[in-house]
């Protein structure tokens, strides 16, 4: 598998439970969903969009938008997980055009959308920039992306905080391979992403960072410290230059001109 990633857009059908048990029924999840709904709230709240979601998962964001009457397009190279999406649509009496397809084949059929979704996808595709440009080609002028990415640089300072074999990954720039925890193989430095949205007729409109201490804090100091307090922590910071850019993910909401 570790030859593989890297190569090839990844397929999580093999991890479907873990992602929605361990990731997002955890508490880590639903601060990052919470983050999110915060930053696109304006959008949802108002006049009716088309919603692409570019690499759904489970869909938990589209769905959001779908109950709130919004019009989604979904898809996802995963089966299981666009099976899973599906199956909480229908539970929520919600619908959605769904494609079992990667983003750059939905693309060239798609009409131009209001908003696109494109959350935790970039870093596990094979060709992260090029793969972008085809998912934020389909933005209106006047429409918005919002771009959530595993950041390169918090990866890279975690792991040195860890040190041992870590250290020479690191040096090799070899993000994954070895260990227990499912690394994307491409992860994004914002400034990179920044830069691009910048070059190609975007404008930054919010930028977040999420988890961008909780992250780095050992076992023993979780457990000493109060949630709820480290939370207001996490909050306080969390869109402020600097400590947003060390968040474990980064997102971006751009419009395009």
């Amino acid at each position: 598998m570790a030859k593989e990633r890297g190569k090839y857009d990844y397929n999580f059908d093999g991890f479907v439970e873990k992602f929605e048990k361990s990731i997002y029924g955890s508490f880590k999840g639903e601060w990052r969903l919470k983050l999110l709904k915060e930053d696109l709230q304006n959008l949802h709240d108002g006049p009716r969009l088309n919603v692409w979601d570019a690499g759904c998962g489970l869909g938990q964001m589209a769905l959001w938008f779908a109950k709130a009457g919004h019009a989604l397009t979904c898809n996802d190279i995963s089966f299981k997980m666009l099976e899973k999406a599906q199956e909480h649509f229908a539970d929520a009496g919600c619908t959605a055009v769904f494609h079992k397809a990667s983003a750059q084949e939905v693309a060239v059929t798609l009409p131009l959308q209001d908003l696109v979704l494109y959350h935790a996808v970039i870093e596990w595709t094979a060709k992260p920039l090029e793969t972008l440009a085809v998912v934020a080609g389909r933005v209106r002028p006047g429409g918005y992306l919002s771009l959530l990415f595993f950041n390169q640089h918090s990866l890279i300072y975690r792991n040195v905080m860890q040190g041992s074999w870590r250290l020479g990954t690191i040096l090799q720039n070899r993000w994954y391979g070895r260990g227990k925890r499912l690394t994307p193989p491409h992860p994004q430095a914002p400034e990179t992403l920044v830069a691009w949205l910048e070059e190609n007729g975007f404008e930054i409109e919010v930028q977040t960072g999420i988890r961008v201490f909780y992250d780095y804090m050992g076992k023993e100091a979780l457990e000493s410290t109060d949630l709820e307090e480290l939370m207001e922590v996490e909050y306080r910071y969390c869109r402020k230059p600097t400590f947003r850019n060390m968040g474990r993910y980064i997102h971006i909401l751009a419009k395009r001109f």
